[in-house]
């Protein structure tokens, strides 16, 4: 059953928190042993509550999963994990959480339980109204990125906000493109709303977009101000590379489960977002 229970909590899924730790890159902070375990600490508990989140949602859409080709086989809608042991779990887990975000900073535990109430706000309510469901997912990356600034703490980037919250869109957007291809209007009631001309549109202005944002912060006089001569503006290939290629596999891989399961398997996707990482680094800290 614990194992039931891990799988529902979707660890291949916390990869989205790592956004917590963007503030601490970019602020120059990484080497800081005490910001740096404050952010780990934080991500642990985005992890956690981001889990607790899916398993709500696994309980609304119990019904609907178990029709579904894929979902049917987790543990809920499959019978391996009871609702009421997941729900008992959800219901000790998240003020715990929130208990540990606040002893951390007040500010941080605000923002942690913002993204909760905003994801209960989508299983209940906004992921049934288009256009509007990806604002809620996209909002939830900016709150995490938010989050990782106030645990630090550190004055939020205007810029690092914009470029997370055009990125989480395209990533949303993406995934409802995708989400078409595989199985039309049939397991997501909200792509009735939708139409695949619309989401590729959609999905290649935000592309462009995301990269032009991301060029324009690495010429910006913040950056200027911040890194010096930090020459960043030659890290934007990478994120060009990451981004046509998340494109391909939304609209060329229509059989595989999710979109971010495939990026992490696909060694083109990967290799340029590792060198971007890489590359980041070298130029805000050894430049």
């Amino acid at each position: 059953m614990l194992l039931a229970l891990l799988k529902t909590l979707r660890p291949k899924q916390w990869i989205k928190n790592t956004f917590v730790a963007l503030p601490l890159v970019f602020g120059q902070k990484l080497f800081d042993l005490d910001a740096l375990l404050r952010v780990a600490a934080a991500f642990a508990l985005f992890c956690l509550i981001s889990g607790c989140v899916y398993i709500v949602n696994d309980i609304v859409d119990v019904e609907k999963d178990r029709a579904h080709p894929k979902k049917k086989h987790r543990p809920i809608p499959s019978g391996a994990l009871p609702p009421k042991v997941a729900r008992n779990f959800t219901i000790v887990a998240v003020p715990l959480a929130l208990g540990a975000g606040f002893w951390l900073a007040p500010l941080y535990a605000a923002a942690l339980g913002g993204y909760f109430v905003l994801n209960l706000l989508y299983c209940f309510y906004t992921k049934r109204i288009p256009y509007l469901d990806v604002l809620s997912i996209a909002t939830g990356f900016v709150l995490r990125v938010l989050a990782g600034a106030l645990v630090i703490p550190l004055p939020p980037s205007l810029w690092l906000l914009g470029c997370t919250a055009l990125l989480a869109m395209f990533l949303g957007f993406g995934k409802r493109a995708h989400e078409f291809a595989q199985s039309g209007t049939e397991t997501r009631s909200v792509l009735q709303h939708y139409s695949p001309g619309a989401l590729r549109w959609i999905l290649h202005t935000l592309a462009l977009l995301t990269a032009l944002v991301y060029g324009l912060y690495t010429q910006s006089e913040h950056v200027h101000q911040t890194f010096g001569d930090a020459p960043l503006i030659f890290t934007l290939p990478f994120p060009i590379i990451s981004i046509l290629r998340f494109i391909h596999l939304v609209t060329s891989r229509p059989d595989a489960e999710s979109p971010t399961e495939e990026m992490l398997r696909d060694w083109l996707f990967m290799g340029s977002f590792i060198i971007w990482v890489v590359s980041t680094g070298v130029l805000l800290y050894w430049f």
